[in-house]
């Protein structure tokens, strides 16, 4: 039997997560904890921090009562965050001062098309395009909004940063004020030049850097984490799709990888930061004290899970029960759809763009068109990612992954084999991995989907793309 064990902390959009895996990358216990989100409007998103913190509590309570006498055996543990959601709290009691801003959360706007002269300078500098889903606009009307935050800079006690940095705060035992590369890299402070904090950047956003805590490496000492009657080094810090890229092992620069969540992230690791990447993202996905970091690009669907329950909604189907996969099989002509659910994500970078049918259809009709809006949106990302190293294979996780319907049109429009492994879970599985460092083999279960001809689905493929280059001139 297995005496090592890991613990892998998910913090993602909808619900917390604690999973404890041994050397095989077997599960052995396991928690959640569903947790609320509030909208208001279009523009705000946002949760409770507290909320957060006792999600993860719970779940790791919970788990230290599954293993019992097993609880000596772990190791280490990680956590893994939603990447671009922002608060501020205080950095002696930890308390949370305002709620955690979600990197749906397009409230900031005005402070990004102030700044929109400087776009071009700004992605050379952080990889990323000028965008409110980002961090630094966030934290920037953080600072210029909140009352209790405001206090706290002139008390010099604020702390501001990604939710990865509040929560490790908050669980380790050390209190550190600390974040790691990957997280820290999406507020769009962060140059990719010198791996730190940049000035410029600050003061353009008007965020201020005392309150910005330090940045250290995703594998590092982040801090001890009571597991009940025992206490496991925190070692690695990430965010939820930089660990999900090393769900089925290593990754590889011949494959592409999507996880379909609230959004829909396709990423592929190189070899290199590349010199352009058009209209995608560019980012650090790993990085330690000894080697060098490990270079990903990355395309950003915003509604994927969420625009499926955008159109329930909109549709009046929420309350119906059916079978989608089986509505995907029937339904051979739908309607297109143009997605602008959460704004338009890459390569267009829109974040006012309306979402809507090209024609009429019946309601299950339109809901087949939304599902493949995604697809599209997915495969136009990968048409990107392919022109900078040839691609062979996507890996595919996460909520729409689970349709046979969904995964067959990535393939028959990519033309690439889709893999979909049988074990879900791919943050928690990828942090796993990454803790257990030795285990990088690919021995999994997975469904193969091979391209096949299907020339209705190719020409709404087509048809989709003219007219999405029509609404975004």
């Amino acid at each position: 039997m297995s005496r090592r064990l890991v613990v892998a902390l998910d913090q993602g959009g909808s619900s917390s997560r604690a999973l404890v895996f041994d050397e095989a990358l077997q599960v052995v216990a396991r928690a959640q904890v569903e947790i609320p989100t509030t909208r208001r409007g279009e523009d705000e998103v946002e949760q409770d921090g507290e909320e957060l913190v006792q999600s993860l509590r719970r779940c790791i309570k919970d788990i230290g009562k599954q293993l019992g006498s097993r609880v000596n055996e772990v190791v280490a543990a990680g956590l893994a965050t939603q990447r671009s959601s922002c608060v501020a709290w205080d950095r002696a009691s930890g308390g949370a001062l305002s709620p955690v801003l979600s990197w749906q959360d397009r409230r900031a706007a005005a402070r990004v098309v102030d700044l929109a002269a400087h776009a071009e300078r700004i992605r050379a500098l952080t990889g990323l395009p000028l965008s409110p889903h980002y961090g630094a606009s966030k934290l920037a009307w953080i600072t210029n909004t909140n009352l209790r935050a405001r206090t706290h800079l002139a008390e010099g006690s604020l702390a501001l940063g990604p939710v990865a940095s509040f929560l490790l705060a908050r669980l380790c035992n050390e209190h550190p004020c600390v974040v790691d590369l990957a997280n820290a890299l999406r507020t769009q402070l962060v140059s990719l030049e010198t791996l730190a904090w940049d000035p410029w950047l600050c003061d353009s956003f008007g965020v201020p850097r005392t309150a910005l805590p330090t940045i250290v490496a995703t594998r590092a000492a982040f801090g001890t984490l009571d597991l009940g009657k025992r206490t496991a080094p925190l070692t690695v810090c990430t965010g939820d799709q930089s660990a999900a890229l090393w769900a089925a092992g290593a990754p590889q620069t011949t494959e592409a990888t999507v996880v379909f969540g609230t959004g829909a992230f396709v990423q592929r690791v190189v070899h290199a930061r590349p010199a352009q990447a058009d209209g995608l993202l560019v980012g650090i996905v790993a990085k330690d004290d000894s080697s060098a970091p490990v270079w990903a690009v990355e395309g950003t669907v915003n509604g994927a899970g969420s625009a499926l329950a955008w159109a329930l909604e909109e549709l009046e189907l929420g309350e119906q029960a059916f079978d989608l996969d089986a509505l995907l099989r029937s339904e051979t002509a739908p309607p297109l759809f143009l997605n602008g659910v959460a704004g338009l994500g890459s390569p267009w970078w829109r974040s006012n763009f309306a979402s809507h049918w090209l024609s009429e259809g019946t309601p299950q009709q339109k809901l087949v068109a939304v599902v493949e809006s995604i697809v599209y949106m997915v495969c136009e990302n990968l048409e990107r990612l392919r022109q900078i190293e040839p691609l062979q294979t996507l890996r595919v996780g996460g909520g729409l992954a689970t349709l046979d319907g969904v995964c067959q049109r990535l393939a028959d429009i990519s033309g690439l084999q889709v893999v979909r492994s049988s074990e879900k879970e791919s943050t928690a599985r990828g942090l796993a991995r990454q803790l257990l460092q030795s285990v990088t083999a690919r021995s999994e279960t997975a469904q193969v989907y091979t391209p096949r001809n299907d020339p209705a689905l190719l020409d709404r493929w087509q048809r989709w793309r003219e007219a999405m280059r029509a609404a975004t001139r």
